[in-house]
């Protein structure tokens, strides 16, 4: 039987990935309300009446979902890149060449009758969330924020006159064995400089802390490769949810003069959580979200910066360290890391100074429309 495609059916796009993977799979998906609201065009501030939109589809064969994707145009990086290009993301598909064509010809079609002249995936849904197909070293799981996919998604952009471009790796650091970067007398300066000073992180002070975090990440990432600066509201959207799963004592925002200066975000890994209650509030869901906290081990290393006119002055180790040393006090044996770029020299370099494995190698695919 032919492949049917179904358009903005959310219930279909939400299983699509469970059925084309099976049971068994290290896929991890967003939560289900997470998902639905972040292809809403109406509730994501990404997307912006007459020039940024967004499209999705589920594919069918038998009456049963074997793949899904989006498509969309981020006009911001457009503008900013002087490029015009449409992104997909969340392709997830069976080893299914048939589903897999439908899929990416619907949503090179939706860009191509837009004016957009190459598609590059996958953006889930901005280069600051998760991107990427996963190449090589399958056999790990995810953490939280970071992409997997089986190798045959890979092959099939391939069948489907996609190149990869942009590699990146994610790490992992082991908690039980890595020492924190050493305070030496640039360091011991800082900490000892009355003008410095961590500012605190409880509950009733993440929003401010993660407004802070948001300045410190448009300041010290723009130069980096695709980024573009995000908004308070495009922020604070995805990170809607951030106080009800942060553990202060694996974060930290440095202040200057009471200014953000730097900050290490880093939040429990909830995967194995969400793989337990498949990614759904159901009436389980407390008990499991306890169960997790009580048991669980992994953190991730969502991003960390400093600003500009502070680098390389010693500021990050100090920051690092405190994070390293506050991970490791409270029962955390693993930190993983998401994606570097392999033009990001700089942070490689760490990675390899902490001694850090490599966890997952990724690719965007890319092909001129």
């Amino acid at each position: 039987m032919s492949i049917t495609l179904k358009r903005t059916d959310f219930a279909s796009f939400f299983d699509a990935a469970f059925d084309a993977y099976g049971p068994d799979t290290r896929y991890v998906s967003p939560l289900k309300s997470d998902l639905k609201r972040f292809v809403d065009v109406r509730q994501n501030p990404l997307f912006q009446p007459g020039r940024s939109d967004l499209a999705y589809w589920t594919a069918f064969r038998d009456g049963r979902p074997v793949g899904r994707i989006t498509a969309h145009e981020h006009a911001e990086a457009n503008d900013a890149f002087g490029q015009r290009r449409g992104y997909f993301g969340y392709f997830d598909v069976a080893d299914d060449p048939e589903a897999a064509e439908a899929l990416l010809e619907a949503a090179e079609g939706w860009c191509r009758a837009r004016g957009l002249t190459e598609i590059a995936g996958n953006f889930n849904l901005t280069a600051m969330q998760q991107i990427g197909v996963v190449t090589d070293d399958f056999e790990h799981d995810p953490y939280t924020d970071l992409v997997w996919s089986p190798p045959h998604v890979a092959r099939l952009l391939r069948e489907n006159g996609y190149a990869p471009e942009f590699g990146m790796t994610t790490f992992e650091v082991d908690l039980t064995t890595a020492e924190p970067p050493k305070i030496g007398p640039r360091q011991q300066a800082i900490l000892d400089d009355p003008r410095y000073a961590f500012a605190p992180i409880t509950r009733r002070t993440i929003p401010k802390r993660m407004e802070e975090a948001r300045q410190i990440l448009n300041a010290s990432f723009a130069k980096n490769p695709m980024f573009v600066p995000v908004s308070k509201e495009e922020f604070h959207f995805q990170a809607k949810d951030m106080k009800w799963v942060m553990d202060p004592r694996i974060s930290a925002v440095l202040h200057k003069d009471g200014r953000p200066a730097a900050c290490i975000i880093c939040v429990p890994d909830m995967n194995p959580f969400l793989k337990k209650v498949r990614s759904r509030m159901g009436i389980t869901a407390p008990f499991h979200f306890l169960k997790h906290r009580l048991t669980n081990t992994r953190a991730v290393l969502i991003f960390s910066g400093v600003m500009p006119d502070l680098q390389g002055q010693g500021v990050n180790p100090v920051v690092l360290n405190r994070v390293i040393r506050g991970a490791q006090a409270a029962g955390y044996t693993t930190l993983g890391n998401t994606w570097i770029g392999d033009t990001n020299g700089a942070s490689l370099a760490q990675k390899e100074k902490a001694g850090a494995r490599r966890m997952h190698r990724l690719h965007l695919f890319v092909k001129p429309l």
